[in-house]
């Protein structure tokens, strides 16, 4: 009987030390790739920003202006919002 608790006490100390080893080699990998991700993370470039919009042509600007006399002419708009919104239009 005490060859036989010999053996398990040995089987339970290695395996114990195995576990051990396993857990603190996983614990170290994974802080490697958490390390790495940090470091691409900061490399990359940030986000380059948006164009800013094309300005308005001049054949969008003409339909703009025929939308708003059509609207003038409806009695939709009134000749001083007409007169602010050509503005608007032909200065941008």
């Amino acid at each position: 009987m005490p060859g036989l608790l010999r053996g398990v006490v040995r089987t339970a100390a290695i395996a114990g030390t195995a576990t051990a080893v396993s857990n603190r080699v996983s614990r170290r990998q994974a802080g490697r790739w958490a390390q790495q991700e940090e470091q691409a993370a900061a490399a990359q470039p940030a986000p380059a920003a948006p164009p800013p919009p094309a300005a308005p042509s001049m054949d969008d600007k003409i339909a703009q202006l025929k939308e708003l006399s059509a609207l003038k002419e409806q009695g939709v708009l009134t000749e001083a919002e007409l007169a602010v919104q050509k503005d608007r239009i032909l200065n941008s």
